[in-house]
Parts: structure tokens; sequence; C-alpha cells
């Protein structure tokens, strides 16, 4: 490892630390910037869609009055429209929730993403997501500052691994800015992004991680995000039951990859102006499920919160969950731009809630916590990150006395989806195109020994 800059191994595999850390913390800072305009401008949409007001604070489309009108169709619609024309005449990967695309870019591009990306990706997501799409922040974050951790190692002269590092500590910059989780972070960056765990690696981007949380306070939502106070009772067998609530929630995160590439086949069939009309059409879908549900719109952190509260009854988490899920499927597959994670939290929490609430008379657990390992176990087969998947839930929960059991049903839930399908929601659709990225996460365990020098 090398601590000092020394330009003649840039184009090498070695990482500079001394000049990569440093770089590092300056990503930290323009990550949080990023997430801070993001998050600003989803609320700026926010408010002057469903509520007629110049304002940037906090707000959810399925709360306005006017959420269940007829004028929805036509917002999320028009939201679409603008992305699908961004995509079009921008750039291709901005469709979906971009982790794909970046981890793409990893692979095939030398970790190089276009400056547009950046500019471009939280544009396109705010209005779509302010709109009332289904989706949540996570994702276009992610990609955009992980562009601008890669823009950073292209206006350095760098080498591609170090580009890599840079990408990354983008990308966890910009996931510690939304939801205050350096931990988790840190792991996605390194699971799903820079395929490696080296302290080369980690130094960089627990730096970055570092910073973006130092500048969090007062910019953005409180912390935890979604709270939760449920205790995991001691003994054996809450144990199994947790382990049997992480093999069903390994179906259902299996489940979710299978129709949502259904879904994405079935709209690859449109072939002229593909980027503009599947989008509008999956928001047309969107729009009037909301008419019955409006829950499916907008980010719906609230109700995540309603939900790990235990404050949700049945018959809405019912609602919630064929609403959202359907919604976010549609809108997904048609490659809409936005996130992932929230959706799929509040997807799989309402599902949890509501198998732990049927089974509570012979589990003896609250509902609340079967829908935190829901979330949890859920996010780790479709992601196929167990680690990150069980620590973003514990920290963004605040409840770090359930990460074991969160580990525990994250590692059953990924066996599942492994078993049940060649690749996940992160990974498909690269796996779908001939290109399969190496989870291997292999670092040497050794380094060859120096030479010595003469006479020693």
């Amino acid at each position: 490892m090398s601590w000092l800059p020394q330009p003649h191994e840039a184009a090498g595999r070695k990482v500079r630390l001394g000049l990569l850390t440093p770089l590092a913390a300056i990503t930290g800072l323009l990550g949080i910037a990023a997430a801070v305009a993001l998050f600003s401008l989803i609320a700026f949409f926010t408010n002057l869609a469903y509520y007629h007001r110049l304002s940037l604070s906090y707000a959810e489309p399925h709360a306005s009055p006017w959420a269940s009108s007829p004028l929805t169709v036509g917002l999320v619609v028009c939201g679409a429209l603008v992305s699908g024309l961004a995509i079009r005449y921008g750039d291709r990967s901005l469709r979906g929730h971009g982790i794909p695309e970046v981890m793409e870019a990893v692979l095939q591009r030398r970790s190089r993403i276009p400056w547009r990306v950046a500019l471009l990706k939280p544009l396109t997501a705010a209005l779509s997501i302010g709109t009332g799409s289904p989706f949540g922040a996570e994702g276009p974050i992610i990609q955009t500052a992980a562009a601008v951790g890669s823009l950073v190692g292209q206006a350095v002269p760098v080498s591609d691994r170090e580009r890599k590092i840079l990408l990354g500590c983008g990308a966890a910059a910009g996931m510690t800015a939304i939801f205050a989780t350096p931990l988790a972070a840190v792991l996605l960056a390194l699971e799903l992004l820079v395929f490696e765990f080296s302290a080369e690696a980690i130094v960089p981007v627990a730096c970055a991680a570092a910073v973006a949380l130092a500048l969090r306070p007062g910019l953005l939502p409180r912390s935890p995000l979604f709270p939760s106070t449920v205790a995991v009772p001691p003994g054996a067998a809450p144990l199994l039951w947790i382990a049997g609530f992480g093999l069903v929630a390994g179906l259902e995160g299996a489940a979710l990859t299978a129709l949502l590439y259904r879904v994405e086949d079935g709209f690859a069939h449109l072939k002229r102006h593909a980027e503009v009309v599947r989008p509008v059409l999956g928001a047309a879908v969107v729009g009037l499920i909301a008419l019955r549900a409006p829950q499916v719109l907008g980010m719906g952190y609230d109700l995540i919160r309603s939900v790990l509260a235990g404050r949700m009854a049945a018959g809405e988490a019912g609602t919630v969950l064929l609403a959202k899920g359907l919604g976010w499927l549609v809108a997904l597959g048609s490659g809409t731009v936005g996130g992932v994670l929230a959706p799929l939290f509040l997807i799989s929490g309402c599902s949890g809630a509501l198998l732990g609430g049927w089974l509570q008379p012979l589990t003896h657990l609250p509902p609340a916590l079967v829908a935190l390992i829901f979330m949890a176990a859920v996010f780790a087969a479709g992601s196929g990150a167990v680690l990150t998947a069980a620590v973003f839930a514990a920290e963004v929960s605040g409840n770090m006395g359930a990460l074991p059991a969160l580990l525990l049903a994250s590692a059953l839930a990924m066996v599942v989806a492994a078993a049940l399908s060649p690749y996940n929601l992160m990974s498909g659709k690269l796996v779908r195109r001939g290109l399969r990225p190496n989870f291997a996460y292999f670092a040497p365990p050794h380094r060859e020994p120096a030479a010595r020098a003469p006479g020693a």
C-alpha cells in the first residue's frame, strides 16, 4: 500500500492513498451537495404539483387532497414524458434506478461516467418522483454522486482502479447523505460497485461517507429516517421463526425480480421511440392506480415509518402492498427514472407486517419486527448484498439490536433467491445482456516480498 502520491504508479494497480484520501473528502462534499440538490428539487416539484405552492419542505404526493383526482394521471404522465425525452436525447443510462448503469460503467467503461448524467439524473428523477412516480431518491442520488466521483477521477490523473474507488466514494457519500447510514453506504459501494474488500478501497470510501455524515445535520431529514424500537426476544424459538421469515422473504425477492423483468420484456416490444413511449405508458398505469389508492404515489417515507411503528392497519397494508407493488413494477419496468430502495422497503415491510400479524399468535413476535426483517431480507434477495441489506435496515431504523436477526434473515433470503434466479434486481440488466459481474470480491491475501537492497 502506498501512502504518498507516486505518479509513475498511476497507470498500474496500486492505489495512492495520499492522493485518493483528500480526493475522497472532496467527493464526499460534492456528494452531499448533490443529495441536498436532489432532495430540494423533489420537494419543490411535489409541493408545486400537488400542493400548489412554492416550497422546499418535505411533502408526499399521496397526502395531498388532490392525489386521487384525474389531474394526477396527467401529472405523473408529464413527469415521465420529460424523463423519457431526457433518456432519448440526453443519455440512455438515465433509465431506471441507475445502480446497474453504474455497475456497467465500472465493468465496461473504466469507471467513466459522462458529465451529462451528473446533471440530468437529479433533474429527471426529481421531476419524476415529484410528479408522483412510485420511487425513492436513493437510486438517483447513488448514480448522480457516483458520476460526480467519476468526474473527479477524470479531472485528476488517476488509474482506472483509483477512478473506480472515487466512483464508489461518490455513491457512499450520496447514500449517507440521504439515509444517514455510513456503514451501509460503505458496504453498498464495496459490494455492488467497487467489487473489492481491501484497505485501499475501504479507506477512501469511508472518508467520503464520514464527510457526508458530518455535513448532513440541518441539511437533510432527521436520523434515523425510519425509526424502529421493537426488540428481538431472546431464545431459540424466535430465532427459528426469524430464519423462516428469511426464507419466505427470499421467495418474495425472487418473485419481484422475475415479475420486474417480465414487465420489462413486455415493454421491450415497443420499438418506435421506446425511450419516450414506455415511461409514459408506465406512468399512465400509476396514475390510474392512484385514483383508487393514492399511496402508490411518491417516495412513501411516511408510510414506511407507519409500518415500522406498527400504526398501519392490516387493510391499509394490503392496499399499499398491492398498489405500490404493481405501480413500482410497471413504472420501473417501463424505464421511468427513480430509485428502488424506498419502494422495496415499503412493499416488503407491508408483506412482513401482514404475515407477522397473521402468525403472531404462534410466533409472539411483533408484526413491526417482522416488517423490519422483511425489509432487510427482501433487499438482500433483490441485491445479493447481504451485509449492505442487514446493516442498512439496522442503521436506517436506529435498531442496531436487531442486527443479528437481520443478518440471519438476509443471508437465508439470498440463499433462496440465488437458488431460484441467476440474477437479481441489481444485476439482472447486465446478466441478461451477457455481462456477469464478479462478486467474488477477491483481494490478494499477501504481497510479493520487496527485492532486497544490495548488501542487506
